[in-house]
């Protein structure tokens, strides 16, 4: 029995998931402050994957030179995440390439960290990508945030400082949240009132 399943077992794991810019970041702040539950965060995990010298690292270099490493004010050399979104969301080639690369590793570190709260009774797994990557046979129940289009491009285009085309361009590459839904235990609306989570989440955790 691996350590997936060993944990499975006695583990309530949270799979938090949503499109992009639906409030995830607010939610799991909320849950880290007022319920001291372990949080992993699959984006913290990528992001320590690809550090320098680290395989994932090596690997995005061979892939796309070394103009995806921001040089300026850059002694570490470490990759420009943002140039490298903007590279991966105009090519779907290279977004696959990437994606194919680090979804693996991210479930992998993940179920590792895991195994380090095996005394806890839950744990929350804050995973963008849950449905697209495939992440959820490593979660007991999944709850999806509720956000309506126009609030998450609103959001998208004052969080990252992009056009209104851009915004919708980046919300449609995701599923929808008709289709996540199907597969969703709890949904977490974040529509226009706090309360509707905030009541949600008392009631659950």
């Amino acid at each position: 029995m691996d350590i997936l399943e060993k944990s499975k077992n006695n583990l309530r794991r949270i799979g938090l998931t949503g499109g992009i810019a639906s409030g995830k970041t607010t939610i799991t702040n909320y849950i880290r402050k007022h319920k001291k539950i372990p949080i992993i965060d699959a984006d913290n995990l990528s992001r320590e994957l690809i550090k320098p010298n680290t395989y994932g690292y090596k690997k995005i270099l061979d892939y796309f030179g070394k103009k995806i490493i921001d040089h300026k004010n850059n002694s570490e050399k470490a990759i420009n995440r943002k140039l490298l979104r903007n590279i991966i969301f105009k090519n779907s080639e290279s977004k696959e390439w990437i994606e194919k690369l680090l979804h693996p590793l991210i479930k992998e570190k993940m179920i590792e960290e895991c195994s380090q709260y095996k005394n806890n009774q839950t744990i929350v797994l804050v995973i963008p990508l849950l449905f697209e990557a495939k992440f959820e046979d490593i979660c007991t129940e999944i709850w999806l945030v509720k956000c309506p289009k126009e609030i998450q491009k609103k959001r998208l285009i004052a969080r990252d400082k992009i056009s209104e085309k851009e915004a919708y361009e980046s919300i449609n590459l995701q599923l929808s949240f008709e289709e996540k839904r199907k597969f969703s235990d709890v949904i977490l609306d974040n529509s226009d009132d706090q309360n509707k989570w905030i009541k949600t989440i008392r009631e659950l955790l």
